[in-house]
């Protein structure tokens, strides 16, 4: 039995066979829908989130990405702000609304200056309300097509 895929930057690693569209690190979270989609959030690691000397300056934030298992075909479906993990999804029944767990944005995150402080709590983000008073803060994301359909198609 085969695998799906491997997951990396394929800058790092030539058996990657992922395009800057669907590549990521770190498969934390894994779903499948009532369509058979995969749905894949990411975990890297604060520590090694963005920098290059740890292979990960191209693939960025954690995210969230849809997967076809027949065609193999990987979409990335959103991205999360500096500093979090994207953990937990469900959708409604129907599939029409869809939740998603942003986790702990904000934090320690040395590619974006290291560790926040009390007196400045918005050094890496600032999610979700970006107020200049504010701090960064878990969340979860809700997501409905602007058509109505199934999230997903």
């Amino acid at each position: 039995m085969g695998h799906l895929l491997l997951a990396g930057d394929p800058a790092y690693d030539e058996q990657v066979d992922l395009d800057e569209d669907s590549m990521f690190g770190s498969p934390d979270g894994l779903w499948f829908d009532a369509d058979g989609r995969l749905w894949i959030q990411t975990d890297i690691s604060n520590s090694a989130q963005n920098l290059a000397e740890r292979g990960y300056d191209n693939i960025a934030n954690n995210a969230m990405l849809a997967a076809d298992p027949e065609t193999k075909e990987i979409r990335r479906f959103l991205v999360g702000p500096r500093g979090c993990e994207i953990t937990g999804v469900i959708t409604t029944p129907d599939q029409r609304t869809m939740f998603v767990n942003v986790q702990h944005p904000g934090e320690d995150t040395e590619a974006w200056g290291g560790a926040p402080t009390p007196d400045n709590p918005r050094l890496v983000s600032n999610w979700p309300d970006f107020d200049p008073e504010g701090r960064p803060r878990s969340a979860t994301v809700v997501i409905r097509k602007k058509d109505g359909g199934v999230v997903g198609t």
